[in-house]
């Protein structure tokens, strides 16, 4: 029996009509897969007045994490720039810290902000905590270095998309437990968030429509969990299993009607309000998983960056701004 599900925005729909698309991804296939899950970021920098600076920090284990940062150039330092720092998507098995950047981007255009993309490891090569300590690292650098870069460290907000989204909601539970560094805000994009893959929409999405499907789900959480028994996943990895999500910052969720992750998203969001915590959902009708980053002209997606956007002026404005000057980025 066919079950029932909530249909795609009907431009959207068009618009994948003549995309390929495959339900299932295998350790095989993945290999193919992943040299087209992250595009140049040359084109998206050329003509836009912007500073780029290649780092590495060490990881826990001591192998090197490359960071990428973007600066305004030439920017008036005083007051302090915000800070987002990026976990982009791919499954945690796919995509580099270019993938999806020009969402970010859209916030250095609009407010000055410096942003940082972490290359965390990826599955089935790094499984269990590593993504997720990796962009806590990265994390602890932004914060030790914000004077450096020019950023209020009062004001760095973590964000990121499917995977990267799952990553930013880890990172802001680890930072609340260990106590650092503060986080501003997280912006959590149709974020991956519980790898028990139980919830309604999971059934609905099995076998598409759509670029992430309940079996590509499954197989990106295997890979990451590896040989971890459902007792052994810590919730920095599979933040639906936190039993306490207090405590946590000001929180921006979004995700389609017509995705895997729709349930899972809503839920958390739920269990943040029942927290006493602040956040603010979006469902967007017919939207499919990433449909905003895949199709940012189309009218729903123009709509949802949009939102995205306008919440995060919300609370900048409600962050005094570190009006010390501090000094530019070092070329």
């Amino acid at each position: 029996m066919t079950t029932a599900r909530p249909d795609l925005d009907p431009e959207l729909r068009e618009l994948m009509a003549d995309m390929p698309l495959m339900s299932r991804l295998s350790r095989e296939t993945l290999a193919q897969v992943r040299p087209f899950s992250s595009m140049p970021v040359e084109p998206l920098l050329e003509g836009r007045a912007i500073h780029r600076r290649e780092v590495t920090v060490p990881s826990p284990d001591g192998v090197p994490i490359p960071l990428s940062v973007f600066s305004p150039a030439h920017a008036d330092r005083t007051p302090a720039a915000p800070c987002v720092y990026w976990m982009h998507g791919g499954g945690m098995i796919m995509g580099d810290r270019f993938s999806q950047i020009d969402i970010p981007l859209e916030w250095l255009d609009e407010f000055g902000a410096v942003v940082v993309s972490v290359d965390y490891r990826l599955a089935p090569e790094a499984t269990g905590t590593v993504p997720v300590d990796d962009c806590y690292q990265g994390l602890l650098w932004i914060a030790g270095h914000a004077a450096e870069l020019g950023i209020d460290p009062a004001r760095i907000i973590v964000a990121g998309a499917s995977a990267g989204g799952g990553l930013a909601a880890g990172v802001a539970l680890l930072a609340r437990d260990l106590g650092t560094p503060a986080i501003a805000a997280q912006i959590l994009i149709g974020p991956m968030l519980d790898h028990r893959n139980t919830t309604t929409s999971s059934g609905q999405y099995a076998n598409g429509p759509g670029v992430w499907t309940r079996e590509m789900n499954e197989f990106g959480w295997s890979c990451l969990l590896g040989d971890l028994t459902d007792d052994e996943i810590p919730a920095y990895v599979s933040p639906a299993l936190a039993d306490d999500l207090s405590g946590l910052p000001a929180t921006y969720i979004d995700t389609g009607s017509a995705e895997v992750f729709r349930d899972e998203d809503t839920d958390y969001a739920s269990r943040l309000w029942a927290a006493g915590g602040q956040a603010e959902l979006h469902v967007w009708a017919g939207g499919f998983h990433g449909f905003d980053a895949l199709y940012p002209r189309a009218r729903i997606s123009a709509t949802a960056r949009r939102t995205r956007t306008d919440w995060l002026a919300r609370v900048l404005l409600t962050i005094p701004a570190d009006s010390h000057r501090t000094t530019p980025p070092k070329s």
